[in-house]
């Protein structure tokens, strides 16, 4: 399974997504200062949902 952190501008800032392999991708709600602020934040974000992992990697 691969996962793929990308930042999109959003306002004066940029937004985290992170797409999952079923199709799904979560945004963050939050704009960030620089883009590899939002990847950062999406990747701990990642981390703290251990769950989401797990199904997308039994979906691989």
């Amino acid at each position: 399974m691969e996962v793929r952190l990308s930042a999109t501008p959003k306002g004066n800032g940029f937004q985290a997504t992170i797409p999952y392999p079923d199709g799904v991708s979560i945004s963050s709600t939050e704009a960030f200062p620089s883009a590899d602020e939002a990847i950062l934040m999406a990747a701990a974000k990642l981390l703290a949902m251990p769950e989401r992992l797990k199904a997308a990697d039994d979906m691989a």
